[in-house]
């Protein structure tokens, strides 16, 4: 079997695409991709390794390589407490890349959600509910209305 990196660059892409237009900057995909990135390293970062694996089984071949960058995968409680904390590990997980990007604690929220949202559309309903289970309460309300 041959492998299809156009494929894989396309399906990436149009991911990256559909979270910049959740973020309501569908020109700026660039902008797009560092958010993306972002928020998802905050997320593997506070989850277990096992829901991290599953969690990026169902999404694009690109987006999984961005996912995995730089991990180190612990098993070590990592868990978040409260929505503040998710916001600083999101920036954290940014660094100076995005520092335009996540000016106040809203665009930091607007951007997990719209994150989120996109993950929605990418994988199944009942792993989606998986990462939420491992998630603190504070943070759920977050993402469930994404």
């Amino acid at each position: 079997m041959a492998l299809n990196f156009n494929k894989y660059a396309i399906d990436g892409e149009q991911f990256v695409k559909e979270v910049a237009t959740e973020i309501d900057t569908p020109w700026d995909i660039a902008r797009g991709g560092r958010i993306m990135r972002a928020v998802l390293h905050a997320f593997r970062d506070r989850l277990p390794p096992r829901e991290s694996l599953q969690l990026i089984s169902q999404l694009p071949m690109l987006i999984k390589a961005i996912y995995v960058d730089g991990w180190k995968m612990k098993e070590e409680d990592r868990h978040l407490r409260h929505l503040g904390d998710f916001i600083e590990a999101v920036r954290e997980a940014g660094g100076r890349a995005t520092i335009d990007d996540f000016v106040t604690d809203y665009d930091v929220e607007h951007a997990v959600q719209a994150v989120f949202k996109v993950l929605k559309n990418h994988v199944s309903e009942g792993e989606i509910k998986d990462v939420l289970a491992t998630l603190p309460g504070e943070l759920r309300p977050l993402l469930e209305k994404s």
